[in-house]
């Protein structure tokens, strides 16, 4: 199944997307700010016919839900709605830690990491997910 990740942040949202076979995840994009950002998405996941989300939900270290999360929560179901495609939550907790990670030998200057991380996260987030999947089945 071809699923669009949503690494959502208030200043900040990374999107990434796997193939059909769910081999291979893409960092695609950040968008920059939170205006339009669900028809933002939306065209991603038309362009890309994402048949999936799987959103990135922010649990404090010991696995419990804050505030963070509520908010992603709400936003997902709206983009749920919106795009009328089933919504998945994976726990994002070690995706900035991955991301940077990735990105460490990339001879890129601050800036453009920054630019370029939360996208990295997003495929992170999504290779998480498919990998704890595929141990379900």
């Amino acid at each position: 199944m071809r699923l669009l990740a949503v690494d959502y942040g208030q200043k900040r949202t990374g999107l990434a997307i796997c193939d059909e076979g769910e081999v291979v995840c893409t960092p695609l994009c950040v968008i920059e700010g939170g205006y339009g950002l669900i028809e933002k998405i939306a065209a991603f996941a038309a362009e890309y016919q994402a048949e999936g989300l799987v959103v990135g939900l922010p649990l404090n270290m010991d696995g419990t839900e804050g505030e963070a999360a509520e908010d992603v929560r709400a936003f997902a179901g709206e983009l749920a709605e919106r795009l009328k495609l089933k919504v998945y939550f994976q726990d994002e907790r070690q995706s900035s830690i991955f991301a940077e990670t990735i990105m460490r030998p990339a001879e890129l200057t601050r800036k453009k990491k920054k630019r370029r991380l939360d996208a990295v996260a997003a495929a992170g987030i999504l290779r998480a997910f498919i990998e704890h999947k595929t141990k379900r089945l």
